[in-house]
C-alpha cells in the first residue's frame, strides 16, 4: 500500500500519541480485522489504532481530523452488516477499543455498571453473576461481541420480548464526537429534562456520530427461576396464538418466545453429531419458550408453566410440549436455536435478512413472503425462524443447490434481498431489526426509507460530522444513492 506524505505524517504523530502497542501499521497484522467475519466485506487501512483510554482516543480523533484521516471503529468484528469494515480505498484508519476492557464500577445496590466500551458481553454476564446480578441482554455471539458495538448498533437478542434492546438497557454513556470533543453522559438520572436525549442519538449510529468509549448499564436481580420449554405447533399464525395465551398467563417471567420451523429444526440435527429432537414427533413449527423470575425458584416456574401449557393443550393450541427438567436441558434446547444459522450455511449459500413488522403481522407476512420469493427465484427455499414474540424473525432465502458460492449471493442474490426488503416495507416493517444498516444495507436504506427521516438523518451526520470521516459508508445513504435507487 502506498502512503502519502499527509498519511506519513499523520501516522507518525498517531505512533507518537499511542505508541508501539497502540498502533499497528504492519499489512498482516491488518488483515484480520480489514475483513468481516462472514468474509463478506473486506477492504483495506493504514493503520490499526489501540488506544489505551477515553483522552486518548479523542486525542486521536482530533488527530485524524487535522489531517482528514477518516475513522473505522471496530469492536467484536462480529457485525452482520459490513458496519466494521474499512472500504477499498487504504485511506481509513481501523479504531479498535479492545485495549479499553474495564468493568469500571459495579453497584448491585443500585442495580447500575459502568464499563468500558471494550468490555466483552460474556465478560458482564460473569461479573453480574459473582454478585447476584444479571445483565437482560444476551446473544449467540456472547463471546466476542463487545459492549460499545452492541451500543452502537442497538443490538437484541432473545429477550427482547421482555427487557427490550440494548436502548433499553443504556443509562448514560461517555462518548468521544468527531472534533475529538467528549461528551460525558455516564450519569444516570431518573429525571433530566434538558433537552435532547443526546445519548439515544448515538445508540444504533454505529459509529457515524461519535465514538462510544464508556457505558453505564441497568442490571436486574439475578433469576432464581428458570423455567424452559420446547412446544410443537401445527402453523406459524398458532405460534402467535400461543404467544398471547402465555404472555397473559406467565406476566413479565416470560422473556422470550422463539420459533423454528420444522425445516430449520431437521438442519441442525443432521448438524450436530450429537442433537437429539426435543419431541418424539415432528411438527410444522416448534415454539422454544424462556421464563425467569427472581421471586420464584425453578421448580414453582416450571409447575407454573407446566400448568399453562396443559391449559393450551386442553384448548387446541398446541400439538406437544417438553419442559426443560434441568439446566443443562434448557441449555440444550437453546443450542438448538442458536444453532440454526450454522447450519443452514454449511446447506450452501442463502441471503440472510434481518427483518421486522408487527408482531401481529408476523405470521400472515411469512406465509404470503416465502411462497412470493420462492416464486420469483425457482429453486429457492425460503425460511423463517427467531423472536416471534418481538416482530423479529431471521427471513433466509437458502439457494438452489447448483448455486455457485460467492457467485449466486452477488448477483440472484442481491436481487432477492432487494425483494424482500421491498416486501417488508409495504407490511410497514423494518428492513434491519436489530443488526444495524451498516454498508450491506445502506442502498436499500436509502431506496426505501421515509425521505423526511432520511433528511433527519443526513442533517445529524452533516452537524456533528461536517468531514465526513466517521465510519463513512455507513448507516447514512448518500442523497444521491437513493435518488437513483
Amino acid at each position: 500500500m502506498t502512503i502519502n506524505q499527509n498519511q506519513k505524517a499523520f501516522l507518525g504523530a498517531a505512533r507518537e500519541l499511542l505508541g508501539e502497542k497502540g498502533l499497528t501499521c504492519d499489512e498482516d497484522d491488518l488483515i484480520p480485522w480489514t475483513t468481516d467475519w462472514r468474509g463478506r466485506y473486506s477492504g483495506s487501512a493504514i493503520a490499526l489504532a489501540s488506544p489505551a483510554s477515553t483522552d486518548e482516543v479523542a486525542a486521536l480523533v482530533k488527530l485524524c481530523a487535522d489531517y482528514s484521516i477518516p475513522i473505522v471503529p471496530q469492536g467484536g468484528n462480529s457485525g452482520m452488516a459490513g458496519g466494521a469494515t474499512p472500504d477499498d480505498s487504504g485511506t481509513s484508519i481501523l479504531l479498535s477499543l479492545r485495549r479499553m476492557n474495564a468493568i469500571l464500577s459495579l453497584d448491585a445496590e443500585a442495580g447500575q455498571c459502568v464499563c468500558q466500551a471494550g468490555v466483552i458481553l460474556q465478560t458482564l454476564h460473569e461479573a453480574a453473576e459473582k454478585l447476584d446480578q444479571r445483565f437482560p441482554l444476551t446473544l449467540g455471539g456472547k463471546g466476542s461481541a463487545t459492549i460499545g458495538g452492541l451500543v452502537s448498533t442497538n443490538a437484541g437478542g432473545t429477550q427482547v420480548l421482555r427487557h427490550g434492546t440494548m436502548r433499553s438497557q443504556v443509562l448514560g454513556l461517555e462518548a468521544v464526537l468527531a472534533d475529538g470533543s467528549i461528551f460525558n453522559g455516564l450519569t444516570a438520572l431518573k429525571k433530566d429534562n434538558r433537552g435532547f436525549d443526546l445519548k439515544q442519538l448515538l445508540i444504533g449510529s454505529e459509529g457515524t456520530i461519535g465514538i462510544v468509549t464508556a457505558v453505564n448499564l441497568r442490571l436486574l436481580p439475578a433469576a432464581s427461576g428458570r423455567a424452559t420449554a420446547w412446544i410443537g405447533l401445527p402453523s406459524i399464525t398458532g405460534a402467535r396464538t400461543l404467544l398471547r395465551y402465555v404472555e397473559r398467563a406467565m406476566g413479565e417471567s416470560l422473556e422470550g418466545f422463539e420459533v423454528v420451523p420444522d425445516h430449520c429444526l431437521e438442519s441442525v440435527l443432521d448438524h450436530l453429531a450429537d442433537a437429539r429432537p426435543p419431541l418424539a414427533q415432528g411438527h410444522k413449527w416448534n415454539a422454544l419458550i424462556e421464563c425467569m423470575s427472581a421471586d420464584s425458584d425453578s421448580a414453582a416456574l416450571r409447575e407454573k408453566l407446566e400448568g399453562v401449557l396443559a391449559g393450551a393443550m386442553e384448548a387446541g393450541l398446541l400439538e406437544d410440549a417438553v419442559i426443560a427438567s434441568n439446566e443443562y436441558q434448557s441449555e440444550t434446547f437453546w443450542n438448538l436455536r442458536d444453532s440454526i444459522s450454522a447450519a443452514e450455511r454449511a446447506l450452501g449459500p442463502a441471503m440472510q435478512h434481518d427483518i421486522s413488522v408487527p408482531v401481529e403481522q408476523m405470521p400472515e407476512f411469512i406465509l404470503a413472503a416465502i411462497p412470493q420469493i420462492e416464486n420469483t427465484f425457482p429453486g429457492t427455499r425460503g425460511v423463517a425462524f427467531g423472536h416471534l414474540g418481538d416482530g423479529n424473525v431471521h427471513f433466509h432465502v437458502l439457494a438452489p443447490q447448483d448455486a455457485v458460492p460467492g457467485e449466486w449471493e452477488e448477483s440472484t442474490g442481491k436481487q432477492i434481498s432487494s425483494h424482500v426488503y421491498d416486501l417488508v416495507t409495504q407490511w410497514g416493517g423494518s428492513i434491519s431489526a436489530e443488526h444495524g444498516i451498516g454498508q450491506m444495507k445502506v442502498g436499500d436504506f436509502g431506496r426505501l426509507g421515509d425521505p423526511v427521516a432520511l433528511g433527519m438523518i443526513r442533517s445529524v451526520k452533516a452537524a456533528l460530522d461536517p468531514k465526513g470521516l466517521m465510519n463513512p459508508g455507513k448507516l447514512v445513504p448518500l442523497i444521491e444513492a437513493s435518488e437513483s435507487g
